[in-house]
């Protein structure tokens, strides 16, 4: 019986090498394995399909981002659609049948498969190329390790990482339901493991110049959070500093004015990795959730709140991005149709690599004072003399505000998230997503996170 691969074909048309260059995709299908692993040509073709299911609603293309914002609102944004899945999340109440929380973990196993199958096959790529290859496809099994494990188990911070249940690692290809199928959940300290071990290997692979695809810098980007979350701020620091090396010395850098950085139809200068919008592919749930009507998107689901347009000073340009409508403040960061959403910006970096000196009590590439003014001053905010770690964590959670990182940092430095009179802890059992119930019912051997039952 032939065996076939599920994968996310995503027929790519890469016109040239300019910025302009755009993903088209064509219907998920299947495809012989024989067929789909046996040329070159082929396994690129499947390391697309990866990029495909990566660049879903369901994944960074908006959701990852949202499920973040929502779980880490902290009485600073609320969530006014009529849409379940998002609710639950905003009031720390999931449902194990949240199809949201479903669709997320399934699509992020699914492209960790098609990864694996591209790297079961790397023997038959062009050797000049097969690296690279290899590095994209490590790429994307760790990126999406890294996102099931920060969402879907208990911060690398609390408790025994050794003991503590992360996700499932898989490293082979499925492509049958077998014994093998039914696998177990490793521990958070495997799981991270695993994310270094595919990360580091893929930046030394991966080239600077890769069209709008992961590079060298783009994978430092993604190391640098990696290692914020195990508190390993040397490392974080040191790899924040690579991609700004890496980045700037290829073109990327601060745009001049904060709001010229959102609602791009190609990427702009400061922009690391983006996922690829346009008219023929044009999923992008924070645009969807985020904006209004007159922009082509629903009612306006997120609202901005009086104690976050409280965080500002006086001047500062980040005040921009608000307006008012539909009764509520908005941001602008998502507001038109057809942009870009956002993965990895350079500020990001700059933030990363203040924060992680200061902890160590280094000036690696710049002093944490020098990164931070370099933010402000970019923001028409005056240079500060000095600079603690509160100013730092503050800094940053302005510049990156309603990018997908607010639970993420809250947990990493075991803060609290309080919605009106509840309080959740960063190792609340609430403040992590439910093994998805079709995946518990499918494979007896996965265990239910605390507080969901099984």
């Amino acid at each position: 019986m032939k065996k076939f691969i599920k994968i996310g074909i995503l027929g790519i048309l890469l016109v040239g090498s300019s910025c302009h260059e755009q993903l088209f995709i064509s219907p998920q299908q299947s495809i012989d394995q024989e067929l789909a692993l046996n040329s070159d040509a082929n396994v690129k073709s499947v390391l697309i399909g990866a990029y495909a299911e990566i660049r879903s609603a369901a994944l960074y293309g908006g959701r990852i981002q949202l499920f973040s914002e929502m779980l880490g609102a902290n009485s600073e944004v609320r969530w006014e659609g009529t849409f379940n899945q998002p609710r639950e999340m905003y009031n720390k109440q999931i449902f194990v049948n949240n199809s949201y929380v479903e669709a997320t973990w399934a699509a992020a196993y699914r492209g960790i498969n098609v990864a694996n199958n591209v790297l079961s096959a790397l023997d038959v790529v062009n050797e000049a190329d097969r690296g690279r290859v290899e590095g994209e496809a490590l790429f994307i099994r760790g990126s999406m390790l890294f996102e099931l494990v920060k969402l879907y188990a208990q911060p690398y911070v609390a408790g025994n990482t050794s003991t503590n249940l992360g996700v499932p690692i898989i490293l082979t290809p499925t492509r049958e339901i077998n014994d093998d199928s039914y696998v177990s959940r490793n521990t958070i300290q495997e799981v991270y493991q695993q994310i270094l071990n595919d990360l580091n290997r893929a930046e030394s692979l991966l080239p600077a110049v890769n069209s709008f695809l992961a590079r060298n810098y783009v994978v430092a980007a993604q190391l640098s959070r990696v290692y914020l979350q195990m508190e390993r701020f040397a490392d974080a620091r040191d790899a924040a500093n690579r991609a700004i090396i890496e980045a700037t010395a290829n073109g990327k850098s601060l745009v001049p004015v904060y709001m010229n950085a959102f609602n791009n139809e190609v990427d702009s200068q400061e922009d690391l990795f983006t996922i690829q919008v346009n008219p023929q592919d044009p999923a992008n749930d924070m645009f969807t959730f985020y904006s209004l009507p007159q922009f082509g998107a629903r009612g306006g689901d997120v609202s901005i709140q009086a104690p976050h347009l409280a965080l500002y000073e006086s001047g500062d340009q980040r005040l921009n991005q608000f307006f008012f409508d539909a009764g509520e403040q908005r941001t602008a960061k998502w507001r038109d149709q057809f942009r870009n959403v956002k993965v990895f910006r350079l500020a990001e970096m700059y933030l990363t690599r203040a924060e992680a000196n200061f902890r160590e009590g280094t000036s690696v590439g710049a002093t944490p004072l020098e990164d931070v003014n370099r933010i402000r001053l970019r923001v028409s905010l005056p240079a500060l003399t000095s600079v603690n770690i509160a100013q730092i964590l503050q800094e940053r959670k302005l510049e990156l505000a309603h990018e997908g990182h607010a639970i993420h940092d809250v947990k990493r430095i075991r803060g609290t998230v309080t919605e009106g009179n509840n309080s959740f802890t960063f190792n609340d059992p609430r403040m992590v997503f439910p093994i998805p119930q079709r995946e518990i019912d499918a494979n007896s051997n996965l265990e239910q996170n605390e507080g969901y039952g099984g």
